[in-house]
């Protein structure tokens, strides 16, 4: 037994200490953004899906693109359009003659999803039909065309970009494509000192060159490996109060929640909550998580699976205060425990 504890912390440390490695990395051509930088690697470390919400040229794509490079990862780029079809996702079966026998056949050609890293840029302009491929892929990483099923790259990773101001001509994205996203990762304009850095790292002759720190293989070992971090009582219960806390209607919900949500979070919220505060752990260079992680990552676990009433939009209330009141008053009671 003890052996066994004592290599599992070896793995721990040595995992982490190559994810701060990528992490380093991959700011120095993500200036500023430390916070959007460690949420992306947790979502890869968990083996989820990231969606990306910021204004247009805050390195989103940059950010999607270096991570590739680092975590040794085949990366595609799709741009969502309105007239974007399933099959330009997909891919699709073409029916091809053979020049020498002249018998036809089918041949399937793959489409940009078969990879391990798809970025999908501004995922809401494309309509329902077409987000709804993506549905199966980020559940079961897999794809059905034809009616036959194919393994999509392992490990497979979406993380999508929308911008929360250009309204005009995007479709809200359904419910349940949010939820299978791992967190929900805001993108901020930088502050005046980074965006300095910024203007002069990316407006001379040289681009600061990365190299690769991971590769499939080590990423899926070192996802399997966080599976394997010991978690709390304390902090599991956490996650369980906080989780049936953010659901309108049910006997232990605070009154504040049930008069701003119309509807909460499911258990896949605190599966990605188990998951998230183990690899923010791991990035902090800690054994095991702890309360502050649980805090920490609610936010982004949690938001993109919670919808405000309309009597709570009208009051000007907003998402990020509900939840910062649920943790609030969640940590107290933990503490108190």
């Amino acid at each position: 037994m003890t052996d066994a504890t004592g290599d599992l912390t070896t793995e721990i440390e040595a995992t982490g200490a190559l994810l701060r490695q990528a992490r380093n990395m991959v700011a120095r051509r993500v200036i500023g953004q430390d916070t959007v930088v460690d949420l992306s690697l947790t979502a890869l470390l968990c083996g989820g899906h990231g969606l990306l919400v910021g204004a247009p040229g805050l390195a989103k794509t940059r950010l999607v693109e270096t991570l590739g490079t680092v975590m040794g990862l085949d990366a595609n780029r799709v741009q969502f359009t309105p007239d974007l079809m399933p099959s330009d996702i997909l891919g699709a079966e073409v029916l091809e003659t053979d020049v020498a026998t002249g018998n036809r056949a089918f041949r399937f050609i793959e489409g940009p999803i078969f990879c391990q890293l798809l970025m999908a840029d501004e995922i809401n302009r494309a309509g329902p039909r077409t987000q709804s491929a993506l549905l199966q892929a980020m559940q079961e990483k897999e794809a059905t065309v034809a009616g036959e099923r194919r393994a999509l790259g392992s490990p497979f990773h979406v993380l999508a970009t929308q911008n929360p101001i250009e309204q005009e001509g995007t479709y809200p994205l359904p419910e349940a494509q949010l939820d299978r996203f791992l967190v929900q990762i805001d993108v901020p304009y930088p502050s005046r000192e980074a965006e300095r850095e910024i203007v002069l790292a990316t407006t001379g002759v040289d681009d600061a060159d990365v190299s690769q720190v991971f590769d499939a293989a080590s990423l899926i070992a070192a996802q399997t490996m966080l599976r394997r971090m010991p978690v709390g009582d304390g902090v599991l219960n956490a996650i369980l109060d906080l989780v049936r806390a953010a659901r309108p209607g049910e006997a232990d919900t605070p009154a504040f929640v049930t008069e701003a949500v119309s509807w909460g979070p499911g258990p896949r919220a605190a599966q990605a909550l188990m998951m998230t505060v183990r690899a923010r752990a791991l990035l902090q260079d800690r054994l095991a998580p702890s309360l502050e992680d649980v805090e920490a990552m609610a936010a982004p676990v949690l938001k993109h699976r919670m919808a405000l009433s309309f009597a709570a939009r009208a009051a000007g209330n907003t998402i990020d205060n509900v939840i910062a009141q649920l943790v609030s008053e969640t940590m107290r009671t933990e503490a108190a425990a």
